[in-house]
C-alpha cells in the first residue's frame, strides 16, 4: 500500500469488525422491538435469545480480530473517552436485563429496551469517532445506524413472530415506521457525504442507495402496508417485507465497514519552501 494524498481504503476493520456492527445492530434492534412489545404478556424467549446471541455473535467476531484476545479485558478500562468501552459495557447490561427480562420480571423490559437502544447508539458514535474517514465522521452515522438497527430489529421481529404465534398490527406498523425513519436519515447523510467522498467509496454505496433510498423503502412499505390489508396473506407478506429490511441494513453496513472506508488521504495546504519561515 502507497501513502499519499489520494484516499486509501482502511484495513485495521475488516469483516469481522463489520460482522460485529451487522449482528450488534440487527441483535439490538430485534431486543428493542421485542421488548417494547413485550408489554404484559409472557416475553417471548425466542425473540429475547436470539436478540442476545447475535450481539454477543458480533462482539465474539470482532474479538477475534483484536490482536491480542488475552487483553480484550482493557476494553472496560476507558470508559470516560471511549465508545467501544462504553459499547462494552453497555453490552452487559443488555445481557443481564435480557435474563431478567425472560425470567418474567416486568420491570426488566422498558430497560432492556433502553440499554438495547444505548448499545446500537453506542456503535454510531465509534463510527463517528474515526474522523479521518468521510464514509464514517458525518453527523449523522449514529443516527442512520441506529435507526438501520430498529428498521433491522422490527423486520426480523416480524419474521419470527410470523413463523411462531403472529404479529400485531402494532408490530408491522412499528416496522414500517421503522424503515421509513431509516430513510429520513439516510437522505442527509448520502447528499451530506457524496461530495466529500473518494469515488470508490461512493460506488460502494451505490447498491445501498438502491436498498435504502426511495425504491427499497418503497417496498418494504407496500409489503407491510398490504400485509395490514389482507389478514389471510399477512404472514408471508410480513416476512417477505422483514427479510427485504435486514437485508438491506445488512449490506449497507458490510460496504460501509469493509468498501466505503476510505481515508480522506494527506491534506498540505502549506507547503514548506527554502529559506522562508
Amino acid at each position: 500500500m502507497s501513502y499519499g494524498p489520494k484516499p486509501w481504503l482502511q484495513t485495521n476493520w475488516d469483516i469481522r469488525a463489520a460482522l460485529n456492527f451487522i449482528c450488534g445492530g440487527v441483535g439490538g434492534g430485534l431486543l428493542v422491538v421485542t421488548a417494547l412489545f413485550s408489554g404484559q404478556q409472557e416475553a417471548p424467549l425466542f425473540q429475547l435469545a436470539l436478540g442476545a446471541a447475535l450481539i454477543g455473535a458480533g462482539l465474539f467476531s470482532v474479538w477475534l480480530e483484536i490482536g491480542r484476545p488475552l487483553r480484550a479485558i482493557n476494553v472496560y478500562f476507558n470508559a470516560r473517552t471511549s465508545w467501544m468501552t462504553r459499547e462494552a459495557l453497555v453490552a452487559l447490561a443488555v445481557f443481564a436485563l435480557t435474563a431478567a427480562t425472560a425470567l418474567g420480571q416486568r420491570w426488566a423490559a422498558p430497560l432492556l429496551a433502553l440499554a438495547a437502544l444505548l448499545f446500537v447508539y453506542a456503535q454510531g458514535r465509534m463510527l463517528r469517532a474515526a474522523m479521518g474517514i468521510p464514509a464514517w465522521r458525518d453527523p449523522m452515522i449514529p443516527t442512520l445506524i441506529v435507526t438501520t438497527a430498529l428498521a433491522e430489529g422490527g423486520g426480523l421481529f416480524l419474521v419470527v413472530g410470523s413463523l411462531h404465534a403472529g404479529v400485531t398490527v402494532l408490530a408491522i406498523a412499528f416496522a414500517g415506521f421503522a424503515a421509513f425513519s431509516r430513510f429520513l436519515a439516510w437522505i442527509p447523510y448520502r447528499r451530506q457525504v457524496e461530495t466529500s467522498l473518494a469515488p470508490a467509496a461512493w460506488a460502494a454505496l451505490a447498491h445501498a442507495q438502491m436498498t435504502l433510498g426511495p425504491k427499497g423503502t418503497g417496498a418494504v412499505l407496500a409489503l407491510y402496508c398490504l400485509a395490514l390489508l389482507f389478514p389471510d396473506a399477512q404472514a408471508p407478506l410480513a416476512i417477505i417485507g422483514g427479510l427485504i429490511a435486514v437485508a438491506a441494513g445488512t449490506g449497507f453496513k458490510l460496504a460501509l465497514i469493509t468498501r466505503a472506508a476510505h481515508n480522506q488521504g494527506f491534506s498540505l495546504p502549506h507547503l514548506p519552501v527554502r529559506g522562508r519561515s
